[in-house]
């Protein structure tokens, strides 16, 4: 077997690894054998391209992998759960400026050496290029907000979308004018940092609201931009990692889309608080009339102690104050009394797609426990208690039941059936969508003030003494 044939078959196996990986990701059970799985299958891959004839030295190679290597291996085993979705975030821009990177490179290697690009890849680093700079921008600024470094509001400046329309033809025109024969390294280079630009423009103007869309998108894009980079590359096993990359994020991106209620275009171009006929934050509530109903963790108790069903419901602020082990000794303990107890997920609960399940799953909850939207919502007219932990937009009726609301036809999981809902809360602040939670305001609904680790423990604590 030649050198170039065994490269092609290393190429295989790996590229066969990322496709079971993959697989084995769909189920929480086989979910840790999956991510080793295309780990192996990088590792793999990473060998074989250092092996590969036109690689003609090491030592710059080796010292990325090893710089590479490490900073990932320390990052992803001090970040913590809550800050999961800023390290995707980061992890995806990365990848997204290396294929932008590798693309420029490779142009002007090519004008070096030829004289001119052929026509049979100068669409693929063109679109490597530009989708990966603007990959790369617009995951640096999902980032900044997902970590508080800048506003996670829509940030947005006079005419908007004209300029945003305005560097997005800037980018379309430069890039057929550099496919169509007129070669001009420094001509990319604009045209790439006119993409940083366009990638920093449109991610400023969507809200916080709309970040697992944002997160889920910008992945898709670096999945394609590194599939465009193994073309120009002849690299097999980029080409099919990227495809891979790129279909899984866009059919995730349309997921969440569907789970919001919101078409791609209304997330990039129409985020909650840009206007467009919505209405102001805090104009969408049950009025200033409407009270509040709050008590301590004692009363709580004998509420969960006694019911038949307990659905607990997780959001964001649970990830916030690491409740999460917490939550699973107080539902063990309920269970011991013979109550059912099962959580609701909803699909963009938290900062990222499945933030909810990852973060569950770390303290070990049983995955049978687990229930998406359309399968618990069914069941909350027969549920006694629905313990809401730190979620907002996602339990708000009034995305069912206020037309002028900014999250309005937005699926939501229907707690407000419940018999009795709880919420733990640290305060009437608003959620992600900057509206009041009219759920806050049934007369079903009983407020538990405070954070929520220490909340939930006071429960606990209370229920071993009902």
């Amino acid at each position: 077997m030649s050198r170039s044939d065994a490269i092609s078959l290393a190429y295989l196996i790996c590229a066969s690894l990322f496709i079971v990986g993959l697989k084995r990701l769909s189920s929480p059970a086989t979910a840790r054998s999956g991510n080793r799985l295309a780990a192996v299958g990088m590792a793999a891959a990473i060998a074989a391209t250092l092996f590969d004839t036109r690689v003609l030295t090491f030592g710059w190679i080796v010292v990325g992998v090893v710089v590479g290597g490490a900073g990932g291996a320390i990052g992803a085993r001090k970040v913590k759960m809550t800050a999961m979705p800023q390290m995707v975030a980061l992890f995806n821009g990365l990848g997204g400026g290396a294929a932008a990177l590798v693309g420029f490179s490779d142009y002007r290697d090519t004008i070096g050496l030829a004289g001119s690009v052929p026509a049979k890849i100068i669409v693929s680093i063109l679109f490597s290029a530009v989708v990966g700079a603007i990959s790369f921008s617009g995951s640096m600024i999902a980032f900044g907000k997902l970590q508080e470094l800048i506003s996670g509001s829509p940030v947005t400046v006079p005419g908007q979308r004209a300029i945003t329309a305005t560097l997005f033809a800037a980018v379309l025109a430069l890039g057929v004018y550099l496919g169509t024969g007129h070669e001009s390294s420094a001509l990319l280079a604009l045209t790439m940092a006119i993409a940083l630009v366009l990638g920093i423009q449109m991610v400023m103007a969507i809200g916080g609201a709309d970040m697992p869309v944002v997160i889920s998108l910008l992945n898709a894009f670096t999945g394609l931009a590194t599939a465009s980079t193994g073309f120009v590359l002849s690299n097999n096993v980029l080409i099919i990692a990227g495809t891979l990359v790129g279909a899984s994020g866009t059919l995730l991106t349309q997921m969440m889309g569907r789970a919001m209620n919101r078409t791609i275009a209304n997330v990039v171009f129409g985020a909650f608080g840009t206007g467009g006929g919505g209405v102001a934050a805090g104009a969408v509530g049950p009025g200033h009339d409407a009270q509040v109903r709050s008590a301590g963790a004692d009363d709580i108790a004998v509420m969960l102690a006694y019911a038949r069903r307990v659905v607990i419901v997780p959001g964001y602020g649970l990830a916030v104050a690491q409740a999460q082990h917490n939550v699973r000794e107080l539902a063990d303990m309920l269970e011991r009394r013979g109550v059912d107890v099962r959580y609701a997920i909803h699909p963009v609960a938290g900062r990222m797609p499945g933030h909810m399940n990852v973060l569950l799953a770390e303290a070990d909850v049983p995955y049978t426990q687990l229930y998406e939207m359309d399968d618990i919502n069914p069941d909350f007219p027969r549920t006694d208690v629905t313990l809401v932990i730190g979620a907002n937009d996602v339990v708000n009726p009034a995305a069912k039941n206020t037309p002028g609301s900014p999250i309005y036809g937005m699926p939501v999981l229907n707690v407000d059936q419940s018999s009795a809902v709880v919420v733990l809360k640290r305060s009437m602040n608003t959620g992600f969508a900057g509206i009041e939670n009219e759920l806050f305001f049934d007369p079903k609904t009983t407020m538990l003030f405070g954070d929520a680790k220490q909340s939930v423990a006071a429960l606990t604590a209370a229920v071993k003494n009902v």
